[in-house]
């Protein structure tokens, strides 16, 4: 992406750093932009503010961070609540908040460029890319493609002994004992014919290509999309130091109050669910695929977003991404919501709004839910609908 197709967000991510966006108990600091932009911006983050307040006070969450993109550019970000129940820090518009499956888009984004290297191809299948393993898998999932493992498609499990792969042998190699282990038993389904969500298809997706690079999964998302993105907060795991309050903890509801954790999925699971990051940087991936839908793609080619953005017929998930439309938005919407019990997280893209909204709170559970849900149609009315026309 050259910096003239970043430059909007990179202002913007600048202006954050010095503290232009409210944040609870905070005032915007003055910087080196137009009254009138810096005012709008400032009203628009306290209207995220207020409306993050409502919801999280209503569902009784322990904190919430909520921003809304406009093109490349981050136009009002805030942050309500607590890092820890129990604990005073507050949630700040630049603390790390897991995303959970919203990392799926992320991964088919990775592997389109891998494909668009010719080192993978749309239709690629286990027998091709492991010929060594073709005799020992069952019949029905040598021809599974790599599409149908970022559609859902495949006729696998949602899960798989996570746990049971191994801790001290490397992720790439926990995937791949996965693999030999999930591809002996018969499909849940005829592969192709079915939607089955699958935690387990992204993993052997991110194991498909950990086969035809050499690298681990975790380097190829450094390198082929944080990087390339300027996404300099994106990691894995859950955020922050373990012990300590330097940056949010998940939560879980025990009865009538939430306990607070720092643990996360398998790191087996990676390409299905792991990421972590700013909500400025997941707000540049945003950006991407939104740009991209509006028919300004950047970083991989147009044909390859539309696939990655496109359903199998009688579908509505293409990868990473659920497909639908909203009376807001104006028409489609491309969507996704991620948690590992502990935090969830939502982001919406409005096309023919040129909009995108990300919302993400340190708990799981059905109040999580459904105060993320609530945010993102709140969020997306603060900013006046414009940019209707394009191909999105």
């Amino acid at each position: 992406m050259d910096s003239s197709n970043r430059r909007g967000f990179v202002r913007a991510s600048i202006a954050l750093a010095l503290g232009t966006y409210c944040e609870l108990g905070r005032g915007a600091r003055p910087v080196a932009a137009s009254d009138s932009l810096s005012t709008t911006r400032k009203e628009a983050s306290e209207a995220v503010v207020r409306t993050l307040t409502r919801l999280r006070d209503r569902h009784e969450l322990p904190g919430m961070v909520g921003g809304v993109v406009q093109g490349d550019d981050l136009v009002a970000i805030g942050a309500v609540g607590v890092r820890k129940a129990g604990s005073v820090e507050p949630m700040t518009t630049s603390d790390l908040v897991h995303l959970g499956s919203d990392t799926k888009a992320m991964t088919a984004t990775m592997i389109g460029s891998v494909v668009e290297e010719g080192k993978l191809q749309w239709n690629s299948t286990f027998e091709r890319i492991f010929p060594e393993l073709a005799s020992r898998i069952h019949a029905e999932y040598r021809h599974v493609t790599l599409w149908q493992l970022l559609t859902h498609r495949a006729g696998l499990p949602a899960n798989g002994p996570w746990w049971a792969l191994g801790s001290s042998r490397s992720t790439t190699e926990q995937r791949r004992g996965l693999m030999r282990g999930m591809l002996q038993a018969a499909p849940l389904s005829r592969p192709g014919t079915k939607f089955l969500y699958s935690n387990v298809g992204y993993a052997l997706a991110g194991l498909m290509t950990e086969e035809v690079t050499g690298l681990s999964w975790e380097r190829l998302m450094r390198e082929r999309l944080f990087g390339p993105l300027g996404m300099t907060t994106a990691g894995f795991g859950p955020p922050g130091a373990l012990g300590k309050v330097e940056q949010p903890w998940g939560h879980r509801k025990l009865g009538a109050s939430y306990r607070p954790f720092q643990v996360d999925n398998p790191p087996a699971l990676g390409p299905a669910g792991t990421v972590h990051c700013s909500l400025a940087d997941w707000g540049r991936f945003a950006s991407l695929h939104l740009q991209a839908a509006r028919g300004r793609p950047l970083l991989l080619k147009r044909e390859t977003f539309d696939k990655l953005q496109t359903p199998p017929p009688q579908s509505v998930y293409a990868c990473g991404w659920g497909v639908g439309e909203r009376g807001w938005a104006k028409g489609r919407i491309l969507s996704h919501a991620g948690s590992n019990t502990m935090w969830y997280a939502v982001v919406t893209l409005a096309p023919r709004r040129d909009l995108a909204v990300l919302v993400a709170t340190n708990a799981g559970g059905d109040p999580a839910s459904k105060a993320c849900q609530e945010a993102i149609k709140a969020l997306a009315e603060i900013v006046p609908v414009t940019a209707l026309g394009n191909r999105g």
